[in-house]
């Protein structure tokens, strides 16, 4: 099930990180220092044709779990109260929703898709609400610095997740020693 932008071995990487198939990849949209996936493009609709607006996937099982933890110390919150405080946050983050949508509709356009039931809905609870934190760093990751800026602040925190060694590793490489 990969798309034009997704090898058989970044697939198969992908399926081991979710630890299920995925659906409706584009593309390797980030990858990890590792080496492997850490984000798949994913077409707004899915095989079955089901509307999905969640174009940045965040795959490696290792920086969603620290992102779990960022969400579950309260940072969302904190997140929104700022975005209602401070109006040069939200300008910037409207604009991180309008290059989202911008990044999503090439993406359609790429895949001959048209998907007009999520027009204007991007993800993560962008322009107006913080609402997941993965999706938010998904699109920085993929984006770069400077475009998300609640994505690059959680990027930030994150520290450096891959310093452990790949989160998933291929069960076919065999090393020189004869094991895997």
């Amino acid at each position: 099930m990969s798309g034009p932008g997704v090898g058989d071995a970044d697939a198969a990487a992908i399926s081991r990180q979710l630890q299920r198939p995925p659906r409706g990849m584009h593309a390797v949209g980030h990858r990890c220092p590792c080496g492997n996936p850490a984000v798949v493009t994913t077409e707004p609709r899915l095989p079955n044709g089901t509307p999905f607006p969640t174009t940045y996937y965040l795959t490696c099982p290792r920086v969603n779990s620290r992102i779990g933890t960022l969400e579950a110390s309260g940072l969302m919150k904190q997140m929104q109260d700022r975005l209602a405080e401070d109006e040069e946050l939200a300008t910037a983050y409207r604009a991180a929703h309008e290059a989202y949508l911008a990044d999503r509709d090439a993406v359609a356009r790429a895949a001959g898709l048209d998907v007009p039931e999520i027009d204007g809905i991007s993800a993560g609870g962008m322009p107006d609400r913080v609402k997941c934190l993965h999706v938010l760093a998904a699109h920085a990751l993929v984006a770069g610095p400077g475009v998300n800026p609640f994505g690059d602040e959680v990027l930030e925190r994150l520290g450096d997740w891959w310093a452990a060694g790949p989160c998933v590793s291929d069960p076919e490489a065999v090393d020189e020693g004869g094991t895997t």
